[in-house]
């Protein structure tokens, strides 16, 4: 059957500049690019290209140019390009479109219609280079009251804190399962987090049984619906243990990690066989009610000694915070939750593109929730699903997060282009893929490097935003929307929001 597809991108070479050295060939995974004996050149088959940019980066010659395809159909404000394409590709395949990374719509980003405050004359700002400012974090359920035993000078805390996990900033890294992401790219974020003082989640496909001594320390661990991997030195070998309940991608589903992902390696870390697909169905069998998750937390905690936070992870839907009031009550320390520009491997494109809320709005109703109910300090919020800066971090603070969780940005500082095509492993960067040669592609060293720059700078400069404040402590900045104004909002996201319009 012919397509009647256009081809995504068009590759333009400059034929004076290309020395046939087929460097591009054995870059691109896809195919795009073969050389042609009889023409003694170089071909490059547009409908093969996925965008990734590889091949012009290490074209030795710089004679190569990747760009949107110019073809076009007829103006349509109803029947987009994209509508008409996915309608050609499910008639001629008869499956659902998957996709990679996160929802791409023009959903109003709400990160760039908040503004910061600033001190002037009455608050005096601060200097972060000459006086102390405060990151460090801790998650977990915070008591009441504190009771202070005091003998003479000698002040001890008499209330039993239950634990709590200390990050030097609140940034952590999110849940990228090894067998959706390479092995060398889990490695390099288990390293980023344990030279950066913060964690890494595993994700729901395990922790290999070589990596639990040395990261074990910096990881959360998941457990998700598919029980993968999971053992009781699994659970004990890491930091904190958190139950993925749902994710900001494909709220509502499961998970599946096609059998060609599944590598020795993979199937040994998740216990399946290799090459079977990893099926995780969307509900956990057992759990239907609040009353049956609280269960599954106490087990963790029993079978972890009560050492360990216990996290819940869902995605921000309609009514999630009565949810997550229920979870907090269900004696869960951490509630992660997810919006809609979460990332994923694999999903369905019509899931992701639909369902779910932004972020931003999410972080805001859950903190006034459980704050109204008086149940804020029994446990942290980690927001996830479209972090993009270190401007977005410290805005989520203030809308009423403890710390946020990274995905598409770490891997975006490791060298994903964002080509969405993680689904297929054959990710050109080492990032998305099992296959050997690929994954040889990314240096765990400098992958790590490269992440730890970020968490570096990423701190640098929310330390320079809350000296430009006058805060010279994250603390006073979370839940404080007072130090945020809308611009261009209409009245009720500003309500959901608990933010003033700008100049108010």
């Amino acid at each position: 059957m012919k397509s009647f597809l256009f081809p995504e991108f068009q590759v333009f070479r400059d034929e004076n500049l290309c020395d046939q050295c087929r460097g591009c060939e054995r870059q691109c995974a896809f195919g795009t690019h073969r050389y042609d004996e009889t023409q003694d050149r170089m071909i490059s088959d547009d409908f093969k290209c996925a965008g990734c940019q590889r091949c012009v980066i290490f074209c030795p010659k710089g004679a190569i140019t990747i760009r949107p395809t110019p073809s076009s159909y007829r103006p349509n404000a109803n029947w987009s390009r994209e509508k008409i394409e996915d309608l050609k590709r499910q008639a001629e395949t008869g499956g659902v479109i998957l996709t990679g990374c996160g929802n791409d719509k023009p959903f109003r980003i709400y990160w760039d219609h908040i503004v910061l405050n600033a001190s002037q004359v009455t608050n005096p700002s601060i200097d972060p280079l000459r006086e102390p400012m405060e990151l460090r974090t801790f998650l977990g359920s915070k008591p009441d009251f504190i009771d202070l035993k005091v003998d003479g000078d000698h002040v001890d805390i008499d209330t039993r804190i239950g634990p709590n996990l200390m990050i030097e900033a609140p940034i952590l890294f999110s849940a990228m399962s090894y067998g959706a992401i390479s092995y060398n790219a889990f490695n390099a974020l288990a390293r980023a987090a344990c030279s950066s003082g913060t964690f890494f989640n595993t994700g729901e496909g395990g922790l290999p049984r070589e990596m639990r001594e040395e990261f074990g320390r910096c990881a959360i661990v998941q457990v998700a619906s598919g029980r993968f991997g999971i053992d009781a030195e699994y659970l004990n070998c890491a930091a904190a243990v958190e139950i993925k309940v749902g994710q900001g991608a494909k709220p509502g589903i499961g998970g599946h990690l096609p059998g060609e992902k599944v590598s020795q390696s993979v199937a040994s870390t998740r216990m399946i066989p290799a090459g079977a697909d990893a099926i995780s169905p969307a509900p956990h069998h057992d759990i239907y009610s609040i009353e049956d998750l609280s269960m599954l937390i106490h087990a963790l905690k029993e079978a972890t000694n009560y050492e360990k936070p216990i996290s819940v992870k869902i995605a921000a839907v309609h009514n999630f915070a009565a949810i997550a009031s229920g979870i907090v009550r269900a004696g869960a320390d951490i509630i992660a939750i997810d919006g809609l520009r979460g990332g994923t491997g694999a999903a369905p494109k019509a899931i992701r593109d639909n369902v779910g809320i932004p972020i931003e709005l999410a972080i805001s109703s859950l903190d006034r929730r459980l704050r109204d109910e008086g149940i804020r300090n029994r446990c942290s919020i980690i927001a996830a699903g479209g972090t993009r800066c270190s401007a977005d971090v410290i805005k989520a603070i203030a809308l009423g997060a403890d710390a946020v969780y990274i995905g598409t940005a770490a891997l975006v500082a490791m060298g994903c282009n964002l080509c969405q095509k993680c689904y297929t492993g054959k990710c050109n960067w080492g990032i998305c893929t099992q296959d050997p040669r690929l994954s040889g592609r990314l240096n765990t060293d400098i992958a790590a490097m490269r992440l730890s720059n970020l968490l570096a700078a990423w701190s640098h400069e929310i330390k320079e935003m809350l000296g430009g404040m006058g805060i010279n402590a994250l603390e006073s900045l979370r839940g404080n929307r007072d130090h945020l104004r809308g611009v261009g909002l209409y009245e009720w996201e500003l309500d959901v929001l608990g933010i003033k319009g700008a100049g108010e």
